[in-house]
């Protein structure tokens, strides 16, 4: 059986990550039976989560589990698409992962309101006299690894002019169509839902990114259905 190693649920989430969430939605989509264990940085193969244990096969990050599963287990969660809508999967994939991600950390993670109700829980396990700088340095590693990727160099008007284009693209696609590329689910909406469904997180807020999805019916409905019937247990 597969061991999907994660965070483990925060503050309303199956889990806080938005990977850890997409490669549980890939194994969801695979049929593949799994199990979940909370996971370690210190141990997993590139110090991030999360990493799937196959028969004894590590494998970590979430887009090699799933080019793992096709080439293990022959499940590509594409059937039917052509290489023209591959290729757009891909360019979405990368906008989710690589652009809008970005903007999730930076909300999450450098505005202390957000922070108060969510990531700062990371926390509690630390030493009530060491908790306060233990957090701060841990931010200002976030506010540099935001400044280095480029968007914590923008104002807070241009990241949420950003923010607005990545979900108005995302809804744009989606369409009325009920997943991403059609009619059936692909690996696409993994990422897509992952995305989504934590940006519609209520208990953070008032977020940026909470008020671009809402914005947006056909994604508050997309997100809702695949909630209901994947993540049943979810308590939004």
């Amino acid at each position: 059986m597969i061991t999907l190693y994660t965070f483990g649920p925060a503050f309303g989430l199956p889990d806080p990550s938005p990977f850890v969430l997409k490669a549980e939605m890939l194994l969801k989509l695979s049929g593949l039976p799994y199990r979940k264990q909370r996971g370690s940085m210190r141990t997993a193969p590139k110090g991030k989560l999360p990493y799937i244990d196959d028969n004894g096969t590590l494998v970590p990050d979430s887009t090699l589990i799933r080019l793992h599963l096709a080439e293990r287990h022959g499940i590509t969660l594409d059937a039917g698409l052509s290489a023209a809508e591959q290729a757009v999967a891909w360019s979405v994939e990368c906008l989710c992962s690589d652009h809008l991600y970005w903007c999730v950390v930076h909300e999450r993670w450098l505005d202390d309101a957000v922070f108060a109700r969510g990531p700062a829980q990371f926390f509690q396990r630390v030493p009530a006299l060491l908790r306060g700088m233990v957090s701060q340095m841990v931010r200002r590693k976030v506010r540099g690894n935001l400044q280095g990727q480029g968007l914590g160099r923008f104002s807070p008007a241009e990241r949420e002019r950003l923010l607005q284009l990545d979900i108005g693209s995302l809804a744009a696609l989606l369409g009325d169509k009920p997943y991403m590329l059609g009619d059936t689910p692909s690996w696409l909406d993994a990422t897509v839902f992952a995305f989504v469904a934590s940006a519609l997180l209520a208990r953070l807020g008032d977020t940026p990114s909470r008020q671009a999805v809402l914005q947006h019916a056909n994604l508050v409905a997309y997100a809702g259905r695949l909630r209901q019937h994947y993540f049943p247990d979810w308590e939004a």
